[in-house]
């Protein structure tokens, strides 16, 4: 009851999900991951321990492929699962299970995987994927919207919308973005909101919080809150409404 994209940005190597769905809350159990380690959403009837111990292998360096396999065979519910994962060589793998309801299913392209279940049909994963491939020039969060936009324009979820969620980690194992609209009637609307603002000071901010190459990070406030106005006066010239 859900359809995802996850993928790997060429340009900086970050990882990213963007999911969206007729359920509630559909960010606190679809999207995992971690910086330069990889990425996984686990829908339909989602199995949460796909995300952790996926990621756990992730961390450890197996392939998309392996963890994939090795996930579904070990679960019982399998037939009811849908998986998909990105590696941190950028390779992606994807299960769905015979018995997840249709239309369900899942496509691919370099560093990026699109899969969903009780759709409107398979070209919700088609043009998603489409826009993503489409646009790569855009920043990797944008992308990553747009695509899903285009998704949601082809028929999306096929008992309508409720909620979606993206997630995007760079360097570390939390996330550098993270927003989620948890109960809306036009989610992916509200998210393209909140994106916009979040660039008003949310994404800058994260540049100042401690990191592994800088592990004080950033506490002259003056200086952090000229850098974030600075950076939303250069975002907004770039960026009309």
């Amino acid at each position: 009851m859900t359809w995802s994209i996850v993928a790997q940005d060429a340009r900086t190597g970050a990882f990213g999900v963007l999911c969206a769905s007729k359920a509630l809350a559909v960010g606190a159990v679809v999207p995992y991951g971690a910086g330069r380690t990889g990425a996984i959403a686990t829908q339909a009837f989602a199995n949460p321990f796909f995300g952790v111990d996926g990621l756990r292998m992730l961390q450890e360096g197996c392939s998309a492929r392996d963890i994939v396999s090795a996930l579904s065979a070990s679960d019982e519910g399998r037939d009811h699962r849908q998986l998909h994962v990105i590696d941190r060589a950028g390779d992606v793998a994807a299960y769905t299970g015979p018995a997840c309801i249709a239309w369900s299913g899942s496509v691919c392209g370099p560093q990026v995987s699109v899969a969903g279940n009780m759709l409107a049909g398979p070209q919700v994963v088609e043009e998603t994927l489409k826009a993503y491939m489409a646009a790569p020039t855009l920043d990797f969060d944008e992308r990553l919207i747009v695509a899903m936009e285009a998704g949601e324009r082809a028929g999306g979820d096929s008992r309508g919308r409720q909620s979606c969620a993206i997630r995007i980690w760079t360097e570390a194992p939390f996330p550098s973005f993270d927003l989620r609209v948890d109960d809306h009637p036009e989610p992916l609307n509200e998210l393209r909101r909140l994106w916009r603002l979040a660039h008003q000071g949310y994404v800058p901010f994260q540049t100042a919080l401690p990191s592994r190459s800088h592990p004080a990070g950033f506490t002259d406030r003056d200086a952090v809150y000229r850098k974030c106005a600075e950076y939303a006066e250069a975002w907004n010239a770039g960026h009309p409404e």
